[in-house]
């Protein structure tokens, strides 16, 4: 079948495209996601356990093994759903600095500042916490929440953080970033608010509009140098569809690259290697990926009832599912990380470059994802913002089913190295200043007698994730390495466009998903404007 219009993956940024492409009606578009169309876990925002470790809605990559990471391999959970990423992540809505833009165009990319991307965030978000209108967004599909800090952990936590020196601050998507604030989120009424509730649950029904779950797609089609379609699978039943106009590939960071290498785009020889036949070499297809390598720091508290150890187990698990059956709130409808703080790593500097997250309570491995532990404590986690260190995503066999390599290259930039170190003592500085003292909190993580910085380094290696924040694998810009243009065109091919979180030429200050929802709409804009 043709159409007009083929989204490729229905994440954050996918779904964004696919809804506003169809909103005029004489466009077809065809929407393909190799996930199912919902989940129930993915209603709830505590669901966020249940899915991390789940092959039904999750791709569950990993990475290689590296020095840096003491020879592990570290999980990297993505979405594999309507919604994708969107329908499973911890739901905290942090858009970045208005530097992190300005870069962006600084590199040569035009319309990319933050006073260009500022309409798109605004247009896709409605938030009622107050704040500037010149900064937020009131009336688009995405509702964004903001609690009050009125939780005692949460309250005690800002407290000590304004004892070293970090404000608190209301709306940190508004003027300024700096601070410590509650964790603003795409949670609503109770529930999870994914791309797939608040742009295509209310288009399902758009005839020009067609969605297809449970659809690998295995490559790209081409007339020439033009991208005419997909080839893709359902049950492993091969099909095709054709683009009149365009094909915009929304995998994410992982997907997007390894569907262009297999379409014949990318190093010349690595794809010869492979057997892939060369469509157009483009060396800087996988390359870039960048990455947020998070330690958690943990701390117990001995004082009873403040973290969700002592009030979501046994009888208190039955009283926080009644809560949020009546109110919405409590744990199952809480941001996975509450509570955060941006700070600077330095005086001097023009803005924060570091972010430390605080989840009440510690969680344990179990068979069905993580569950709450019987011990009373605090996981912090803290890390650079923008780091230096790059890897690279590639593809290891021509076969769709097979996962791509991934090799992150953590902690390469001796100055990524500094900036966790100090971000662990700032971590150290809040979680020991005067107003946590009632809570008599006491350091297990990275523990009292690692405080060198080859000693906290060595903890790092051995202990640290991601923050499930994979960027910039079809970069753009107008440089050698350069996967994409400013208007998020594949060079060398026509009617073939990215959009999504491969196209960061650098990590955004904090989560990810909120600048891959601009990037959806930024992108859908530019196409319909041809």
């Amino acid at each position: 079948m043709d159409y007009d219009y083929i989204v490729v993956g229905a994440g954050s940024a996918g779904a964004v495209v696919a809804n506003r492409l169809s909103a005029n009606p004489r466009n077809s578009v065809l929407l393909l996601e190799a996930g199912p169309a919902d989940h129930p876990w993915t209603r709830i925002p505590v669901g966020s356990a249940r899915m991390i470790t789940n092959p039904a809605v999750n791709w569950l990559y990993s990475s290689e093994p590296d020095a840096n990471t003491n020879g592990r391999r570290i999980p990297v959970p993505r979405g594999r759903m309507l919604g994708g990423s969107s329908a499973l992540n911890g739901m905290a809505f942090v858009r970045g600095q208005a530097q992190d833009f300005d870069t962006w165009a600084q590199m040569g990319n035009a319309g990319w500042s933050y006073d260009s991307v500022l309409p798109f965030f605004k247009r896709m978000e409605s938030y009622q916490g107050g704040g500037d209108d010149r900064f937020r967004g009131r009336d688009g599909p995405l509702r964004v929440t903001n609690p009050e800090p009125n939780d005692p952990f949460c309250a005690t936590v800002i407290r000590a953080a304004g004892e070293v020196g970090i404000e608190h601050n209301p709306d940190y998507n508004g003027a300024r970033q700096d601070g410590i604030a509650m964790s603003q989120a795409t949670i609503a009424s109770g529930r999870r608010m994914s791309t797939a509730r608040c742009y295509l649950d209310p288009v399902r029904n758009r005839p020009n509009l067609r969605i297809e779950t449970g659809a690998l797609a295995e490559c790209l089609l081409f007339d020439g140098t033009r991208c005419t379609g997909v080839r893709y699978s359902v049950n492993r039943e091969g099909r095709e569809a054709g683009a009149a106009r365009e094909v915009i590939v929304s995998g994410g960071s992982i997907n997007s690259p390894q569907l262009l290498e297999l379409s014949g785009i990318g190093q010349p020889e690595r794809l010869q290697a492979l057997g892939i036949k060369v469509r157009h070499a483009l060396p800087g297809v996988g390359e870039n990926l960048r990455e947020h390598y998070a330690p958690r720091t943990r701390w117990a508290i001995a004082a009873k009832g403040i973290t969700y150890n002592d009030t979501a187990r046994g009888l208190g698990l039955v009283r926080q599912a009644l809560r949020y059956a009546f109110s919405g709130r409590g744990l199952l409808g809480s941001v996975g990380a509450p509570l955060r703080a941006f700070v600077r790593s330095r005086d001097g500097l023009a803005a924060p470059d570091l972010l430390l997250g605080w989840v009440p309570m510690f969680t344990e491995p179990g068979p069905k994802g993580p569950k709450i532990s019987r011990q009373s404590g605090v996981t912090c986690y803290a890390h650079p913002m923008r780091p230096e260190s790059r890897g690279h995503i590639h593809v290891v066999s021509s076969d769709p089913r097979k996962p791509p390599a991934i090799n992150f290259n953590f902690l390469s930039s001796p100055v990524d190295a500094a900036l966790t170190v100090r971000a662990i003592r700032i971590a150290r500085a809040i979680m020991t200043a005067p107003a946590m003292a009632p809570l008599r909190v006491s350091e297990i993580a990275p523990g009292t007698d690692r405080n060198t910085d080859d000693e906290i380094l060595d903890w790092v290696k051995a202990a640290a994730e991601t923050t499930y924040h994979p960027v910039g694998t079809c970069k753009m810009g107008s440089d050698a390495m350069a996967v994409v243009d400013a208007q998020l065109r594949v060079h060398g091919i026509d009617g073939l466009r990215v959009a999504d979180a491969s196209i960061m030429p650098t990590l955004t200050s904090g989560n990810t998903n909120a600048p891959s929802i601009m990037i959806g709409e930024k992108a859908a804009d530019m196409v319909l404007r041809g």
